[in-house]
């Protein structure tokens, strides 16, 4: 059994990589206008630089028309309109008219949110986990590389994680890094899920570093908390003599540092306070340590994880700390014995910047599945939604351009059969940037090429 199935793995792997293009046949309720071209791969897009233009006033537009829409930035529209022109949102409201010549896309009875926004997973860079050499760029084992490991250079816009998660509703993702053998892990960035290559799918590059406390981090720095947290300050101090002394350090009259002049460099923002640093624990004696350090250091400081945030939610809150957590973490462990479904509701109540998170990548599709148990254990509808949208959009400082439906804002939508957080629930059409995705994924692939067996 297991020969067959690494038989049909391979020859899946070594299929054309499935299309992300528009290629869609209009449906009954679309009537079609100018073509999309067959394979979305914008033109320019800096990787930290400035919002694109506003949308031009004329061009080909699409027309979404009597939907539910569900803004986020603001309540809900009944039989509303979305109208796209060039890759932006160009109207949205309830008494919108299609402009002439638009491609008209009756949603009726249909659900019209922003694009899903993952905030942690490793999409693009694993292909097959701990599996075929060459396919998993999530860490590395130079012992002289942390904080300057970038995901951006190994990411792979063709990577057949993309189109099964992008199906789903999910059109941005932050990309962490996994391990470096330190407690530093390096630079997450945010990508599209256009399928295109890097710099065109990068939205902005780096958006926070990445570093471990708890359990993942006394493993990497030789077994205890204290030791992780002692290098982790030791790094940031060295970063902090290093941001003030630069001149002296390249005239060799300086001590030594314990990282490399890479490292350095890469730490010098997140200690100006420029750049968040994301800290991986779940203990909420960990969550405690991370923010002492934080202030010791002045530092933007994001929680991943966070399985026992509800014990500390009134101070989470109160510190305005932003938290990412997996809704389905219940199971116990030492690292979190207080580990509940319930996590979630508690923070949102509490008042905590929330997002949600599959921490998944062949899996990061089911962040629906996670945001419905979130709902179904006590969290607010509307809060969840914003969870996956237009906080995350805020936290990670792209909320000028996605998380919502604006005007002027890329047009990342989805078109939903009916409630995204409900397991029967079909996404009908995605877009991003304004061009709608292609369907196709390695998983239809292969059921085509097997479906007859001889």
């Amino acid at each position: 059994m297991k020969a067959a199935y690494v038989v049909i793995l391979a020859a899946g792997l070594g299929m054309t990589a499935p299309s992300t293009g528009s290629g869609q046949a209009p449906s009954a309720g679309s009537r079609q206008a100018p073509s999309t071209p067959a394979r979305p791969r914008p033109a320019t897009q800096a990787p930290a630089g400035p919002p694109t233009a506003p949308f031009p006033p004329t061009g080909p537009a699409i027309a979404i028309t009597n939907a539910r829409i569900m803004p986020v930035s603001g309540p809900a529209i009944e039989r509303g309109t979305v109208v796209i022109r060039g890759g932006k949102i160009a109207a949205v409201g309830a008494n919108v008219q299609p402009p002439a010549g638009a491609r008209v896309i009756d949603a009726a009875g249909k659900i019209v949110t922003p694009g899903l926004i993952e905030s942690a997973t490793q999409i693009g860079i694993v292909e097959i986990q701990g599996g075929a050499s060459g396919t998993d760029d999530q860490s590395s084992t130079d012992k002289d590389l942390s904080a300057a490991f970038d995901v951006v250079d190994s990411f792979n816009g063709e990577s057949t994680v993309i189109p099964v998660t992008r199906v789903d509703g999910i059109t941005r993702a932050v990309v962490v890094p996994a391990g470096t053998g330190h407690a530093l892990l390096g630079q997450a960035a945010l990508f599209d899920l256009t399928g295109a290559e890097v710099p065109a799918s990068v939205v902005k590059s780096p958006v926070a570093m990445v570093a471990n406390l708890g359990e993942a981090g006394a493993a990497s720095e030789g077994g205890s908390r204290a030791s992780a947290m002692l290098r982790l300050r030791e790094a940031l101090q060295d970063a902090v003599d290093f941001d003030r002394n630069r001149a002296a350090w390249n005239a060799a009259q300086r001590r030594p540092y314990a990282r490399g002049r890479l490292d350095l460099e890469a730490l010098v923002p997140v200690v100006r306070g420029q750049l968040p640093l994301a800290v991986n624990a779940n203990r909420a004696s960990d969550l405690l340590a991370a923010m002492r350090l934080a202030d010791e250091f002045h530092l933007k400081l994001i929680l991943m994880g966070a399985a026992e945030g509800w014990m500390i939610a009134e101070q989470l809150a109160a510190r305005k700390v932003p938290v990412v957590v997996k809704p389905l973490t219940d199971i116990p462990s030492f690292d979190a014995l207080a580990a509940t479904l319930e996590n979630p509701a508690r923070l949102s109540k509490a008042g905590v910047t929330l997002l949600l998170s599959s921490f998944d990548t062949h899996n990061a599709r089911n962040i629906r599945q996670e945001v419905g148990n979130a709902i179904a254990y006590g969290m607010d509808r509307d809060a969840a939604l914003r969870a996956v949208t237009l906080e995350p959009a805020r936290v990670w400082g792209v909320a000028d351009r996605l998380g919502s439906l604006e005007v002027g804002k890329d047009a990342d939508l989805v078109v939903w059969s009916a409630d995204p957080f409900e397991l029967t629930t079909n996404v009908e059409r995605v877009f991003i940037k304004g061009v709608e995705m292609s369907k196709d994924t390695r998983q239809k692939q292969l059921l085509e090429r097997y479906r007859v067996i001889r």
